[in-house]
Order: structure tokens, then sequence, then C-alpha cells
């Protein structure tokens, strides 16, 4: 099959409408993406706030995480330093304990030919469990296991969990997560942007 151009995929990603008919919100992908770009932000999908702005962690989550990354909003939106694509790129919509599930197609669909651009990747930060599942092959081990064990991953490869509000009590029963890797991960995501 030919490789299509990335402005041939990024216009396909903004007109699909493989999962129209199951999204109660519509669809409005959202993704980053250049060619150049040093770090990909490998995340779940957007929620209900981004869904209306179509600005990647336009909220509380994305607060927190260019907080953890130690970068401001000008070099987090800028495509040609970071890429952000979830694993869903459009909002799935409410369930009982948070948002729904990325659909499955979406990836599916479209993460390897937008990945095959990628070529001047230093750093993937996989952010949380279905972007980890996804990337490591199908981990079997749960979320804090993969986080907690970072240095053992691929180089280049860094697993988070989500910066989601949501997630405050996970990170007050792991507070090595902000005292040990969240130091190490500013210093190495200053060294992919530098690289």
């Amino acid at each position: 099959m030919e490789q299509l151009s990335l402005t041939s995929l990024v216009e396909g990603v903004g007109k699909c409408q493989l999962c129209a008919n199951e999204l109660a919100h519509g669809v409005n992908p959202v993704v980053q993406i250049n060619e150049k770009a040093r770090i990909l932000i490998a995340g779940q999908a957007p929620g209900l706030a981004v869904h209306k702005s179509g600005i990647p962690f336009d909220d509380k989550s994305g607060d927190r995480l260019r907080e953890w990354l130690g970068v401001d909003k000008d070099i987090f939106y800028d495509s040609r330093q970071v890429a952000i694509l979830p694993m869903g790129f459009c909002y799935p919509g409410k369930g009982k304990s948070g948002d729904l599930p990325p659909m499955t197609i979406c990836a599916q669909t479209w993460r390897q030919p937008l990945l095959h651009h990628l070529t001047d990747l230093k750093l993937t930060l996989l952010i949380g469990k279905y972007a980890q599942d996804y990337h490591l092959a199908n981990s079997k081990q749960s979320l804090t296991e993969t986080v907690k064990h970072w240095r053992d991953l691929p180089s280049g490869i860094m697993a988070l969990p989500h910066p989601s509000p949501r997630n405050n009590i996970w990170l007050a029963k792991n507070p090595w997560f902000a005292e040990d890797l969240l130091p190490e991960l500013k210093v190495i995501v200053q060294a992919a942007l530098n690289h």
C-alpha cells in the first residue's frame, strides 16, 4: 500500500466519520503533528472541554501535564517540537466512572500511518493504560508497575499516569512519582527538545 503524505493523512483525519454514529457529541478529531516533532505525547482521547475547543490538553489535565514536563504553552503547542496523538482522536463520551475508552478503530485506522512520519522523535510519552498497552505490545503490567519501572522501558519511552484531577488519589498513593520520576522527566524532556 502506498504511504500517504502527512498532509493527506491529517486531511483524512479531519474528515473522518468512522465513529460518527457512536459518538453522542459528534466527531471533532483533535491532533497535533509535524514531521519535525521531537516529542510524541500518546494520550487516551480528548475530554469534553478539548472536544469543544479543538485544542489538545486545553483543560486542567493539560495544565498539570505541562507542569510535569516543565514546558510552557508556547513549546507544548509548537507542533515542530511536540506531536500529540491520542489513541482516539474524538471525545468518546461519558461513562460511569469518567470518560469512555477511546474508540479502537481510530488507532487501527490512523495510528501507524501517522507515526510513520514522525522520524525525528527523541521521546515518546505514553499517558495512561490505553497508550501503554498499544505502544508496549499489550503490556501485562498494571499502569502503576509500568510507570514505576520506567527505567526498564525501551530507550526514548516513558510511561505516565493520566494527569487528570481524577487521578489525585493515585498521585497521593504513589508519592515516588512526584519525588523521583518528575524531576527526571523534566531533564529528559529538555534533552529531547534540545537534541
